[in-house]
């Protein structure tokens, strides 16, 4: 199996590993602590093939999300896993934002942490994965 892991800085991370964590449900799959000065946690679920690892460096400022269409998207295909889904990211302290592109709009809810990244939690089965979805196919037809 091919795992991804999307790795990115955050200035908190304690408080950034506590969000994911009550909004999206991961699980810690570990950390590491002064590993040639960054500090890191890898969030994940251990039967999924893809982990989100947080780190931060002693002394050095990440900043903010270099734009905001920086997003990681989670599908929900049913009505209330997405409505569930929402609900655990506002209680998480994810705050809800417009999407800067509105596809995002029309089928699901974006979140904004702190560092200003954000999350989609799409209201629709995922594309290209062997199923129809025939909204997106009409959409991509030339």
């Amino acid at each position: 199996m091919t795992y991804m892991r999307i790795a990115r800085p955050t200035d908190d991370l304690e408080k950034i590993v506590l969000m994911y964590r009550k909004g999206l449900g991961l699980d810690i799959l570990g950390s590491f602590e002064d590993h040639e000065g960054f500090d890191g946690v890898i969030l994940g679920k251990w039967d999924l093939a893809y982990q989100i690892e947080f780190t931060h460096q002693a002394g050095h400022s990440a900043g903010r999300a270099p734009s905001k269409d920086n997003l990681l998207v989670f599908y929900f295909s049913k009505p209330l896993s997405w409505f569930n889904a929402c609900e655990n990211m506002q209680k998480a302290g994810f705050r809800p934002v417009s999407s800067w592109n509105p596809y995002w709009n029309a089928h699901g809810r974006t979140f904004e942490d702190p560092d200003g990244y954000r999350v989609v939690i799409q209201g629709t089965p995922p594309p290209f994965t062997g199923g129809t979805d025939e909204r997106v196919a009409g959409e991509l037809a030339l």
